[in-house]
This record gives C-alpha cells, structure tokens and sequence, in this order.
C-alpha cells in the first residue's frame, strides 16, 4: 500500500513581507540621508551634548520650557468645545474690528442721554457680563501666590 504523501501549501503572497519592508524603509532611509544625519550625530554624540547641555542650562532656556509646559497644563484644563468657542469667538471679533475700521473722528459723543440709552440696551449688557466675569476671575488669578507652578497644578507637595 503506498504512504501518504505530506504536502502543506504555501499561502499566496499577497504583499512584501516584513525583510522586504525593512529594506525599503532602509533603502530610503539612506536616500535621504536620515541615515548619514544618525550616524554623523552618534559619532559627535560629545560636541552634540555639550551644545545641548550649555543651551539648556541659560536661565532664558529654562524660563522657555517652563513657560510652555506651564501652557499646556493650562490648555489640558480648558474643555476642547471651551476652547473653540473662546478661539473663534475672539477671531470673529477681531475680523469685526478689522471691518469696520477706526473709530471715526466726526461722529458725536452719546451725550447723557445716549449713555442712559446705552445702560437700557439689554443686548449690550448680556455682552459685557461675561466680559466683567471673565475680567473679576483674572484678578483674583493674578492676587494667587504661586511657589512652584507643578505643585500649584498637581496639588502634590514639591521636592525640597
């Protein structure tokens, strides 16, 4: 009687597989020059550190990194639909600003009774509220002492 024969066939190649996409992604690697830029920046590892090291030890560059790590921990408070409201609210006044021009120079003042009108228009002061809100909350923010911002904004003690 004849034995079985043992045959297992190989799956379609439908794609590269995973040494052909490496020697792609390292051909091109190479062409652009990623490759030459890693190795010339592994081989001054030393001069590259010590530019790095005496930049980054200047107060101004500490103040720079400070500063924008403090923005974003400020920006991870805002809600994003906040943040667009505020965003684009801000670039639609501007845009109105910039229509409708200077102030001109002829026209009148209100007088008091044109103040007194003013102080009537309910649009106007449903305008201005969150305005003197916005104007209360940022006064009280800037009377706050702060002794380092990442203990302000975590609430966890600092290291001595």
């Amino acid at each position: 009687m004849a034995e079985r024969i043992q045959y297992d066939p190989k799956p379609a190649k439908i794609g590269p597989d995973a040494h052909e996409e490496l020697d792609r992604l390292l051909n091109s690697l190479h062409e652009h020059g990623v490759l030459r830029f890693a190795n010339d920046l592994v081989s001054a590892n030393t001069k590259v550190t010590e530019v790095l090291v005496s930049g980054l030890g200047k107060p101004g560059t500490l103040n720079a990194i400070q500063n924008l790590s403090i923005l974003g921990m400020a920006l991870s408070r805002i809600q994003p639909n906040d943040f667009y409201k505020v965003i684009f609210a801000a670039t639609d006044s501007v845009n109105a600003l910039a229509a409708n021009g200077a102030p001109k120079t002829d026209a009148e003042a209100p007088g008091v009774r044109g103040t007194y009108k003013m102080l009537q228009d309910d649009q106007l002061w449903q305008g201005v509220m969150p305005l003197l809100e916005a104007i209360k909350v940022f006064a009280a923010g800037l009377e706050r002492e702060v002794d380092k911002p990442i203990t302000s904004f975590t609430g966890k003690p600092g290291q001595q």
